[in-house]
């Protein structure tokens, strides 16, 4: 039998299993419906090595069908912005977009520019967004006097006198900084730091320094924050005291840092969907008050039953969560190195997002994410 035909019979007879066990989901949800049930069921069985390897095996051929059944359409029409010429720190080890700690607001805006957002963060200030679309991307903090107490940034933006970049991996960085940190102390509390978590903290220059690692990149860096020793001080607990504004800000932010990293891997900007941010905040809410941590909720419904529940239509859609992180940043850069989270916030097939965030009584935060194309 030709090769072609028996590669098409093998798609048919791989497309009518799939059909016969997920078409409801498929008709209900479209693709990523179905692609979420599986890795659902298959979640189950995982432990299982031999059926991981055959799992892995079909999953590669399930992936190949649908690249070629529906190829990704790369954005077009979207300015391309200059990236800044990026200068190595004068005073601090990093700078990003050529701006340092305890610089002045006027420093930043006559390099970028007004901003784009202003939100509050966990530590009690604004983390305020500069962008050109979500181009050249960076937040920043400042304090009664409008100096930087705070810098973070997801794209290739800042330089260090160590000779650290972008490429640089966790090896390298840890070779050229020192050995990062293994708690932070607080008054009487000491703070234990997660060393399973693909990141790393260092004290320098009287600043905490946060490095985030991309697992599927040979951990090489993804993202960089800088929060001044005396502003991390002032944090006395781990999670930050909830308000309204505070639920805001880390909705606001979440959303910033998807389409930023969107953007840094060539895709398209997500709209803001306001409909779906209030499914997305009563999941996150129904989880923080019953104390559970699941896309299926306790009535059993799933995040495509949640959404029709709220008469929102859409074609195909997805559903991050995530919890225990004790800021948006944190979450995202958690998310992104989770593979099945990875692949909703790289999905081309994209087109709106919409995000809600709740505190259970230990003011710990719980993150819905929920992707929908109309």
């Amino acid at each position: 039998m030709p090769f072609k035909i028996r590669s098409i019979l093998s798609l048919l007879l791989i497309i009518g299993v799939i059909w016969y066990f997920y078409g409801d989901d498929y008709e209900r949800a479209g693709f990523q419906g179905v692609t979420s049930e599986i890795q659902s069921d298959l979640q189950s069985i995982k432990e299982n090595p031999i059926i991981t390897n055959t799992i892995d095996t079909i999953s590669t051929g399930i992936k190949e069908l649908f690249h070629e059944v529906l190829p990704e359409e790369r954005s077009e029409g979207q300015q391309v912005e200059e990236k800044p010429n990026l200068e190595s720190p004068s005073t601090e080890i990093f700078s990003i977009h050529n701006v340092e700690l305890k610089d002045s607001r006027a420093d930043v805006e006559a390099e970028a520019g007004p901003p784009k957002r202003s939100s509050l963060n966990e530590y009690g200030v604004n983390w305020v967004a500069y962008h050109e679309n979500y181009q050249n991307f960076f937040m920043v903090a400042y304090d009664d006097k409008n100096q930087i107490v705070g810098l973070f940034t997801n794209q290739d933006l800042f330089t260090s006198s160590e000779e650290i970049s972008m490429k640089s991996n966790q090896k390298e960085v840890i070779a050229a900084l020192g050995e990062p940190l293994d708690s932070i102390d607080k008054g009487l509390v000491r703070y234990q730091i997660n060393k399973e978590q693909a990141y790393d903290v260092f004290l320098l220059d009287e600043s905490y320094v946060t490095i985030f690692y991309d697992k599927h990149e040979n951990n090489t860096i993804t993202a960089i924050q800088m929060i001044s020793k005396d502003l991390e001080q002032q944090k006395q607990k781990y999670f930050a005291e909830p308000s309204e504004q505070l639920k805001e800000g880390f909705e606001l932010q979440l959303f910033d840092l998807t389409n930023a990293a969107r953007v840094h891997h060539g895709l398209p900007v997500l709209a803001w969907n306001e409909e779906v941010r209030q499914t997305a905040r009563d999941h996150s809410t129904d989880m923080a008050d019953h104390n559970y941590f699941s896309h299926t909720n306790l009535a059993g419904l799933s995040p495509f039953d949640r959404m029709k529940e709220d008469h929102i239509r859409f074609q195909i859609a997805g559903e991050n969560l995530a919890s225990g992180q004790p800021s948006s940043i944190f979450a995202h850069e958690g998310l992104m190195n989770s593979e099945g989270h990875r692949e909703n916030i790289l999905n081309n097939k994209f087109e709106t997002l919409g995000i809600g965030v709740a505190f259970n009584q230990d003011s710990q935060p719980f993150y819905t994410e929920n992707f929908v194309t109309n």
